[in-house]
């Protein structure tokens, strides 16, 4: 028999390499065959039910890092509330309907949208969105992703639609829908009008232009050889202009420049002067902006007047004072021209381009126009001035291309009529969890103005709305209802393949069609009205979900989107928000804090991440970053997430080793006969497991990471695993010392693997299936409960002194491993000797009689003497180090005085002869 027969080297089956990209396929295979989720739903059948309702990611393209944070992070809550106490069922969702599927099969796929029905079109818009969908789902599913992925909830499926048409008609029978003609944000590239949500700016640059309007009418207070000035940025509106606004209470003044006389504000004349090189002005007259309202100027360049208003919207900040006014195509021009009587001019088409109502610029496309407005103002001599800046301006998030404000008749949801209960509920029936989410959310929602629903496409649920003989639009209660009802059986393209008469309720009859003929809107609603009433499409639908969810989760970019659009529709329709809490996480960033681009080339792909790292590790670093704010990834931060997976992944399979032949119903010691190290240890991880539960709890993740590492690399493997080594591969297999570790590491894992299930699932059902004394699967475990840690927290500040004095003799040790002279090079050739007081010699002795094992040294001395000048002194103790006398036992590797005086085992210490010579006298029989 070997001496290296006689160690408990310890066994498992748990492999240091851990092969993700291989092992986790073979173990979600398995998990699918056993149906794992059903079971899980199954086991907390009875508890408390805990929804968290998902926001539906579009289904175009593959994913990204940001989905892999967003459905990583919802995972772990979900197999969190799973585990405690809680029935967390999940339902995975895709907003499936949308220009970016109608222009993939355009551009990608080549269809050729005019050469086919609307019906036609829209069955390939479904089957390519189908097929996105269900490249989408492989990837979450590969990510770990629990969930119904065999009944998810689709925005284009028919029972979803109906709820979404039902939540329109609950709306509109408040009056919260109407159709006006106001300037909304339109999109020539999407050909569509455009919701808030669905905005977003870029810089680009402008022309900047000063402009003189000769006085037509002056009444008597302005003479008819002056000129009106304004400024404006956008010279392709001058044809749309009808109107020139002033504030009512701003001075202004007629200022002669050579033989011409302009008008602007008193208080940006010496600014204006600057501008336009007026080097030799003369103030001729002063006017206060009242005395010009309902005068009349030529427009520029058109044979039409232009209506002088005022308005309180006109600030000195900037320009002149006077502000070029064209209703059609400004809020604020609106709402003063709609005042004053004008008529909403927008001579633009769909796509951008001049109409008949701009003479000599028809077809245009109107960025080009600002070119030929510029030259037509000069031709009439009323150009001041032209320069170029740089600034901030709204674009489609879709195609990134520059958007336009431009009037056309559009159908509204009205945020006015229902604001106040908004805001109300923001601030008392919901809980946000980021610290700026009421606040953002509450100004969006008092600052918003009504919310355009109709969009010019034909991808989308249409709008239930028809239209009687004489123009009048029909959305009543039992026609929404009708609507509704043919959705849910035929689905929305119903609409496109029948008659009117068809989709109406049979005999349907109404004043305004006196022969009974109808038609139907043709625009289609706005997508965020599709994934916004998601509440009522899968919360209400189904019966083993909850309204409201307790809790939504997406990006911070939500807050004007599904976050918004959800929480206005339901208070609209319900008069309660859809969700209880709100959690919002930031932008996915490389390395250095730059947004991904394939043109930059730092695009990590989470496929190529699991195929070469595995999905582990890209759930241990979603636990990682804090989510709070944007987050970074790289190849050399995934490295180091890898990095740290191996010291968890290394920490539990040491572990796992040396509790292969522990049967924890027969081995296990009581707590109150561990030895005080263990007790500790045991206190230690108790206080630990209170705040992982807690920050579970609290959703923060990066603190739960934080407090799994520092605890298996600082507490278990720098301290207790380190000096277990010396009880685990030494004592006699059955001894009391190695079964009181045991009890620990036991006790440790069989907590801690279900409490890094929600993260790491592959790596704990593999290390579970290691584990004695435990079956089926971890993810059917539950997480161990919280306890009162006063007791615990009292026991382990009692250790406190040991490892004060530890961190002195670990700097002794380094300094005497680099001394120049005789070096002692590993910590067993050590004998220490610590010099401390009376009361510190007694705490020590209480917490260990074995204190030189748990400083992994040969010897220790505990003296109260004054300490010679060769020793390190610290604070409160001193300590020297000196070398340990006597010989290196062949097993234990401890210098022991003993070593080379057995005659029978002259290689070993007394500790290990015994050992040996009590449970393997054959080692002895073979000499």
């Amino acid at each position: 028999m070997k001496l290296k027969e006689t160690l408990n080297l310890g066994q498992t089956d748990f492999a240091m390499r851990a092969n993700l990209p291989t092992k986790e396929v073979v173990l979600q295979k398995e998990w699918e065959d056993a149906n794992i989720y059903q079971q899980i739903q199954a086991k907390n059948a009875d508890k408390p039910t805990y929804v968290l309702h998902d926001g539906p990611p579009y289904a175009n393209g593959k994913i990204h890092m940001g989905h892999a944070l967003n459905k990583i992070s919802k995972d772990i809550i979900i197999r969190s509330k799973s585990m405690s106490g809680f029935r967390s069922p999940y339902v995975p969702g895709w907003d499936t309907h949308g220009l970016p599927i109608e222009s993939a099969l355009t551009k990608q796929e080549g269809v050729d949208r005019k050469s086919m029905s609307v019906v036609e079109f829209r069955k390939l818009c479904q089957e390519y969105a189908l097929r996105q969908v269900e490249g989408q789902k492989a990837d979450f599913k590969r990510l770990g992703v629990t969930g119904e992925w065999n009944n998810p909830y689709l925005t284009l499926a028919p029972e979803y639609e109906a709820a979404q048409i039902r939540i329109f008609g609950q709306m509109a029978a408040k009056g919260y829908i109407y159709k006006g003609l106001k300037p909304i944000y339109w999109s020539p590239s999407s050909e569509s009008s455009l919701a808030e949500a669905e905005v977003e700016y870029a810089d680009v640059t402008s022309p900047s232009i000063y402009v003189a309007f000769k006085v037509k009418d002056g009444k008597g207070i302005v003479p008819e050889k002056a000129e009106f000035v304004i400024w404006t940025t956008t010279p392709w509106t001058l044809p749309a202009n009808l109107g020139i606004s002033v504030s009512p209470v701003a001075s202004y003044v007629q200022v002669k420049v050579g033989d011409r006389h302009f008008i602007v504000a008193q208080d940006l004349l010496e600014s204006l002067a600057q501008t336009l090189n007026w080097e030799d002005y003369q103030v001729e007259a002063h006017y206060q902006g009242k005395d010009f309202d309902r005068l009349t100027a030529w427009h520029p360049f058109y044979e039409r007047e232009s209506l002088l208003m005022v308005g309180d919207h006109v600030t000195l900040d900037a320009g002149t004072g006077l502000v070029h006014t064209a209703p059609g195509h400004g809020e604020d021009d609106y709402h003063i021209g709609k005042a004053y009587g004008l008529d909403i001019l927008s001579p633009l088409d769909n796509q951008g381009h001049y109409t008949h109502e701009a003479p000599g610029l028809e077809g245009i496309f109107y960025a080009k126009g600002n070119k030929l407005v510029v030259e037509l103002l000069k031709e009439k001599g009323a150009l001041l001035s032209y320069s170029e800046f740089v600034h901030s301006y709204p674009h489609d998030w879709r195609t990134k291309k520059p958007v336009i404000y431009r009037a056309t008749p559009q159908w509204f949801a009205s945020i006015d009529k229902f604001r106040e209960e908004l805001l109300e509920a923001i601030e008392t029936q919901v809980k946000w969890y980021h610290p700026s989410g009421q606040p953002r959310i509450y100004n969006m929602i008092r600052d918003r103005g009504d919310w355009v629903i109709s969009r010019q496409r034909a991808w989308g649920v249409p709008l239930p709305i028809f239209y009687a003989e004489n123009g009048e639009a029909i959305l009543t209660a039992e026609t929404i209802e009708h609507v509704a009802t043919l959705f849910e059986t035929h689905g929305s393209n119903v609409w496109f393949e029948r008659d009117s008469k068809d989709l109406l309720p049979e005999g349907f009859t109404h004043p305004g069609s006196p022969n009974g003929k109808f038609t139907k809107e043709t625009d289609i609603m706005d997508v965020w009205f599709d994934s916004g009433t998601s509440y009522a499409g899968v919360l209400e639908a189904r019966d083993y979900l909850t309204f409201p969810a307790d809790l939504y989760l997406e990006g911070s970019d939500q807050y004007r989107g599904w976050f918004n659009s959800s929480f206005t529709t339901s208070v609209a329709a319900k008069g309660v928000p859809p969700y209880k809490a709100v959690l919002s996480q930031g932008f996915v960033l490389d390395g250095k804090g730059n947004k991904m681009s394939k043109s930059l080339g730092n695009v990590i792909v989470p496929e190529e991440v699991m195929n070469e790292l595995g999905a582990d590790i890209i759930r241990l670093w979603v636990l990682s970053v804090d989510s709070e704010s944007d987050v970074r990834i790289s190849k050399e931060i995934l490295k180091q997430i890898a990095e740290a997976y191996r010291k968890i992944r290394n920490t539990i399979r040491f572990m796992l080793s040396h509790v292969s032949d522990f049967d924890p119903s027969k081995d296990t010691v009581a707590f109150e006969d561990l030895r005080p190290v263990d007790q500790y240890m045991t206190a230690k991880f108790k206080l630990v497991v209170n705040d992982l539960l807690s920050a579970y709890d609290k959703f923060e993740f990066a603190s739960i990471y934080k407090k799994v590492i520092n605890f298996m690399t600082v507490d278990l493997s720098a301290f207790y695993l380190d000096f277990a080594k010396d009880v685990l591969y030494i004592e006699a297999p059955d001894s009391l010392p190695r079964r009181q570790m045991q009890t620990v590491i036991y006790g440790i894992l069989r907590d801690l693997l279900p409490l890094l299930t929600p993260v790491l699932l592959h790596t704990m059902e593999e290390a579970w299936k290691e584990l004695p004394g435990v079956e089926g699967y971890v993810q059917l475990a539950e997480f161990p409960q919280a306890v009162d840690g006063t007791a615990y927290q009292v026991l382990v500040d009692q250790w406190k002194l040991f490892f004060h004095v530890q961190q002195g003799v670990q700097k002794a040790l380094e300094e005497a491993k680099n001394a120049e002279q005789d070096p002692i090079k590993k910590s067993f050739e050590a004998a220490v000797t610590l010099y401390v007081n009376e009361e510190q010699a007694n705490a020590l002795k209480a917490l260990s009689q074995d204190l030189d094992q748990l400083l992994i040294v040969s010897h220790l001395d505990l003296v109260t003497t004054p300490a010679p000048d060769h020793a390190l002194v610290l604070d409160d103790y001193a300590v020297s180090v000196s070398r340990a006398q006597g010989h290196v036992c062949e097993r234990c590797r401890a210098v022991r005085p003993e070593v080379g005086t057995i005659a029978e085992a002259p290689t070993l210490c007394h500790r290990c002869h015994q050992i040996v010579k009590t449970h393997y006298p054959a080692y002895f029989e073979a000499e």
